[in-house]
């Protein structure tokens, strides 16, 4: 039986079901008697710091097993946990005598992480997963039940749970599990990134996990999001030789980490890395990045209860443009609203905020926050190659106020004696379909093109690709997409300028030909993605990919492309 889900990552993984199930929480239902508050809250700060000791010992066996990057994410949660709106709100709950701790912990942890949880953006979404695996953790310590981990398993397994916690992946071992598949999550959960991290195959969001029974067999096909359940002998023997292959390719593929992304007929394409911090720069180049082709600045604002200062915005960025040396740092201004709330900035709410006050709508309007940024941003430029780069544009109005703002700053730091690069690019994110038709005016403006291929293909689809009632229509290689993305192309390269793309299109292999063939510039990906393209780039020529991207604009559905695609990277065994 083949079930279908999403691919988490990459490779091939055969093994035996191990179905991790883990003990329920039950919330007790009591009142705390009167003179009780003081104990209860005790219980409180006692869970609290078993909870504080257990996160640090994951970071520390996580920082020595895979590295700074991933032992990130449990000092993250140890911040979380520290929180006092957190523990304020739960004492709130106690004190008031409306609940016992652990209800008062359950109630308040859920209305944190349903913030987070019903926005659109995917790693905003997985921030709420992670204070949900925080409730989990204090509650079972509150409860004295034991905590969630893996660390118990044995045997080569295919480990299947409905997700899948940070802490409960930081406690994996791959020589025991070969595969990962859940029901819930998708390629930006934790799950999915710590599954690339230490190279196992994962399908997630495969809705329920009932199919599956313990000790049977099971194949996971984590490039295509497929799993195959009680496999022929035939088949187990097929993918085990054929697992054991992918181990192989991707040992080549790390040692090709670091070699140029040129063409077999010698055409040079820039592969980048998506970052968050400053920090994740690092990872980018040790994984072959030739420069950052999308600095999210967002979180700058999102992690403190005040707006940055220009001094704490441009040490962030100092810090990643002489991290990478003189090569190009392209850093969005603030990408804020639509799903993104901010605890230092009141939002209004609205009934469409995707359709709302977000992005480049606020900076011109709060010009105030906007000059804090490109002030912060000029002054990093004198010590790298820093690209500015406006999100969300729908009109050349906007790019000329927008201009305007950063000439006003680039003033002031001259009256002040402050450097900056005189010549520092400009550029666009061509995520609203107007912008794409209009790119050909847009041009005119700015030295540079980034689609974000993620909000252009939900506004040209009209498709909420989280909406799991027409996911399925959220097409990225979709004629009409295909056709916006050469009109961009096109229109920057006919005065000479260049166009890139940071959306998780630009990271997708069965892109990335047709890409080349449009005349794409620059990829810009997740790091652990670099090597995969790259690998592509150099096992093609540019003029083989016009041809293919030819074709593929010929073709009437996004269902053709798509098969076209998969069967040029099966045909040259890049699949």
């Amino acid at each position: 039986m083949r079930i279908k889900g999403i691919s988490g990552s990459r490779g091939i993984a055969v093994g035996n079901v191990y179905k991790y199930i883990q003990e329920e929480i039950v919330i007790p239902d009591y009142i705390v008697p009167e003179g009780g508050v003081d104990q209860e809250i005790a219980k409180f700060a006692g869970a609290m710091a078993a909870t504080l000791k257990q996160l640090d010992n994951i970071r520390k066996k996580t920082l020595d097993e895979m590295g700074p990057e991933e032992a990130a994410i449990f000092e993250a949660h140890m911040q979380i946990a520290q929180d006092p709106s957190l523990s304020d709100g739960i004492k709130a709950l106690v004190e008031s005598g409306a609940m016992n701790v652990v209800a008062a912990t359950e109630q308040t942890i859920n209305t944190f992480a349903d913030i987070f949880l019903g926005m659109e953006d995917p790693y905003m979404r997985e921030r709420g997963a992670d204070i949900k695996d925080i409730g989990d953790r204090l509650l079972r310590n509150m409860l004295g039940m034991n905590p969630r981990g893996l660390s118990h398993v044995t045997g080569d397994v295919i480990l299947v749970a409905h997700d899948l916690a940070p802490s409960d992946t930081a406690s994996l071992d791959k020589s025991i599990v070969k595969g990962i598949v859940t029901a819930a999550g998708g390629p930006t959960s934790h799950a999915a990134i710590m599954a690339r991290t230490l190279e196992i195959p994962a399908v997630m969001g495969l809705g329920d996990i009932e199919a599956f029974t313990n000790s049977e067999r099971a194949v996971v096909l984590g490039t295509d999001g497929d799993v195959i359940l009680e496999p022929t002998d035939e088949e187990f023997a097929s993918y085990t030789q054929k697992a054991a292959d992918f181990q192989k390719e991707l040992q080549l593929l790390k040692e090709s980490a670091n070699l140029p992304a040129v063409t077999t007929d010698g055409h040079h394409v820039e592969l980048f890395g998506n970052i968050g911090k400053a920090k994740d720069s690092k990872n980018a180049l040790t994984m072959g990045a030739a420069g950052i082709g999308l600095y999210r600045t967002e979180f700058l604002y999102m992690e403190n209860d005040t707006l940055p200062t220009e001094d704490v915005q441009f040490g962030e960025y100092k810090k990643v443009a002489e991290q990478m040396k003189g090569q190009p740092v392209i850093i969005r201004t603030m990408d804020i609203g639509g799903d993104k709330e901010l605890k230092c900035l009141d939002l209004p709410h609205e009934m469409n905020p995707f359709l709302g006050y977000r992005a480049i709508r606020i900076s011109l309007n709060r010009p105030d926050i906007f000059k804090v940024q490109l002030r912060a941003l000029l002054r990093a430029s004198a010590f790298g190659d820093i690209h500015i780069m406006y999100p969300m544009i729908a009109s050349v109005e906007e790019v000329k106020k927008a201009n305007a703002i950063l000439d006003e700053c680039k003033q002031e730091l001259r009256n002040e004696s402050k450097d900056f690069n005189e010549n520092i690019k400009v550029g666009i994110m061509i995520e609203v379909p107007a912008a794409a038709v209009i790119s050909p005016i847009l041009v005119k403006y700015v030295d540079f093109f980034s689609i974000g291929t993620n909000d252009l293909c939900q506004y040209t689809l009209a498709v909420d690709r989280m909406n799991e009632n027409i996911g399925y229509l959220y097409q990225p290689l979709h004629p009409a997409v295909l056709r916006l993305i050469k009109t961009v192309i096109d229109a920057s390269h006919a005065q000479g300028k260049f166009t890139g793309m940071c959306g998780e299109m630009g990271g997708d292999p069965m892109a990335t030909m047709i890409l080349i063939g449009l005349g794409l510039d620059e990829f810009s990906m997740t790091a652990s993605s670099i090597p995969l393209i790259k690998n592509i780039v150099r096992s093609v020529s540019k003029a083989e990919c016009e041809g293919i991207a030819a074709k593929a604009l010929e073709m009437d559905t996004a269902e053709e492309i798509t098969a076209y695609a998969k069967s040029l990277l099966a045909e040259k065994g890049l699949n």
